[in-house]
């Protein structure tokens, strides 16, 4: 299994909806996997699979946004298609 480091910056819409699916309330400190880099940094990560690879996702506070912002992203596009909806029937709930 490959795995990958990711940079908030270069998450894809796929790598999002994974975090986004795997934490929908947020992640916590039990989530985060710390460790050092070949510079000797702490890097601090959460882990996100697909079949082939796993992703460690750097945490960051923009991070954070971009999962808020990729889930309110979601809701919007649920709430166009409901108003898109056609009544049943031919009954238009507006002329009750």
């Amino acid at each position: 299994m490959r795995r990958l480091i990711v940079d908030f910056k270069k998450l894809n819409k796929d790598i999002l909806d994974l975090l986004v699916t795997k934490y929908p309330d947020g992640y916590d400190d039990d989530h985060i996997i710390t460790f050092k880099n070949t510079l000797n940094e702490i890097v601090e990560c959460v882990e996100v699979r697909t079949d082939n690879t796993i992703y460690l996702v750097k945490v960051s506070k923009r991070l954070v946004a971009a999962m808020e912002d990729h889930d309110l992203e979601e809701d919007e596009i649920i709430n166009e298609d409901d108003e898109n909806e056609l009544p049943i029937d031919g009954i238009n709930d507006e002329e009750e």
